[in-house]
């Protein structure tokens, strides 16, 4: 009886969730109308202040501050409904365009979303400019970000670089007190119980991740989906927006690095092409813009059959949104410890801008990587999709475009041009 009551509110939940489009900045919108003008679940500063926290943290940040509303009205359990009313539709719909795109009988009547792969790219290149202004500010972080760029464009086949220079940028900025001096601060309590349920979790899916791929259990890429997914979901400061080159890195160039070829280990794998159309896709579906994991994890096992790609993508799903759930609502007590100690916000410092310069390099590749596809292809086809990128940089940048009119200009050229 006492679910009963939040129906309406988890009613007004789905209707958010199949008509919030734009990402992250436009569903903030969307929850001051519905959430905090119309229905007063949250007023307008708890709201601000929910999406600032989740702005600190890892993870989807729309998904937590939605998460947080509902913990806000019914406690654990209407949070975890929540999550699920707000993922199920787009997750859904994900999943259904990967099982069409995956049958050869369906994957050639979807030539036309062609152009959504430079429009990706465009998205994190207009999202780098952004940040680069916010995060971007001194010496020291104009150095990280040089720096990051470079070695992130050279080195971006290689599992360490990413986690490598992230580690380097927030010891870097701790050499210096100046900007940030170290203050006193009173000794808190750590909920020990819940760091330890959120450690637990990511120990125990490495550990059977590595041990099903070594001894090759039948259905090790699942162990596999979760593990990564997982780890995306705890270490991906920023959203959608960073999260795809470095789910990049992992299911497409790392499989074809050297050191993967050598072991032979049989690892996720997707191709560019698969890549790229998915997270372009997934810009144009209203919800959370972390719901191309789904596409991504049934792409993952496109060779095992249809049911084992339905597995791939709610396991994919359940691992990339989980750390959000856990990181807001259980783990969050302890962040909000740590935050209090300058080690900490220097250290986010540096790794802030090290992020940009992960998105400037991996642009880069990203780019590359398709101009030369196209190349191999056709060099004609270098012109409409070199184009099609800087233009769509242009307009979200200069002209602050809605992302998901974007997509849909860009899917009416597609259609135009398998006319023509």
């Amino acid at each position: 009886m006492r679910l009963l009551r939040h129906l309406l509110f988890l009613k007004e939940v789905l209707l958010h969730s199949i008509t919030a489009f734009g990402g992250p900045q436009a569903h903030l919108s969307l929850l001051q109308t519905r959430f905090a003008d119309k229905r007063k679940d949250v007023t307008s500063e708890e709201l601000m202040e929910y999406n600032a926290l989740c702005q600190m943290l890892p993870g989807a940040s729309s998904t937590q501050t939605i998460i947080l509303i509902g913990y806000k009205r019914g406690g654990y359990t209407l949070a975890f409904l929540t999550l699920i009313v707000w993922m199920l539709p787009a997750c859904s719909i994900m999943t259904l365009i990967a099982l069409l795109y995956s049958n050869q009988k369906y994957s050639n009547g979807l030539k036309w979303l062609l152009y959504l792969k430079p429009m990706t790219i465009a998205i994190i290149m207009s999202a780098t400019l952004v940040l680069f202004k916010k995060a971007i500010t001194n010496t020291i972080t104009r150095w990280i970000f040089a720096a990051v760029s470079i070695i992130v464009l050279i080195g971006f086949t290689s599992p360490w670089t990413i986690p490598i220079v992230i580690l380097l940028a927030g010891i870097a900025t701790n050499f210096s007190q100046k900007r940030i001096p170290t203050v006193p601060i009173q000794k808190v309590n750590i909920k020990t119980r819940a760091f330890f349920l959120f450690i637990i979790l990511f120990l125990v899916a490495g550990f059977l991740s590595e041990k099903s791929t070594r001894q090759n259990w039948p259905h090790q890429k699942l162990f596999n989906l979760f593990e990564t997914n997982y780890r995306f979901g705890t270490f991906v400061f920023g959203g959608g927006d960073v999260l795809i080159p470095i789910m990049y890195e992992q299911y497409v160039t790392r499989p074809s690095s050297a050191s993967i070829i050598k072991s032979k280990r049989d690892v996720i794998k997707i191709t560019s092409d698969d890549f790229l159309l998915g997270t372009g896709i997934g810009r144009a579906v209203p919800g959370p813009v972390w719901s191309f994991t789904s596409y991504m994890g049934a792409m993952a096992v496109k060779d095992k059959g249809f049911y084992m790609q339905i597995l791939g993508a709610f396991t994919a799903t359940i691992g990339a949104f989980l750390p959000s759930f856990l990181i807001v609502l259980f783990a969050f007590p302890l962040w909000q410890n740590l935050k209090k100690y300058a080690i900490v916000l220097r250290s986010l410092e540096g790794i802030n801008a090290a992020v940009v310069g992960i998105m400037l390099g991996a642009s880069f590749y990203l780019a590359n990587d398709l101009l030369q596809s196209m190349g191999a292809v056709s060099w004609i086809s270098i012109v409409p999709n070199l184009s099609i990128l800087l233009l769509c940089t242009y307009l979200l940048y200069t002209k602050k475009m809605a992302t998901h009119w974007l997509v849909f200009s860009v899917v009416a050229i597609g259609l135009l041009s398998q006319v023509w």
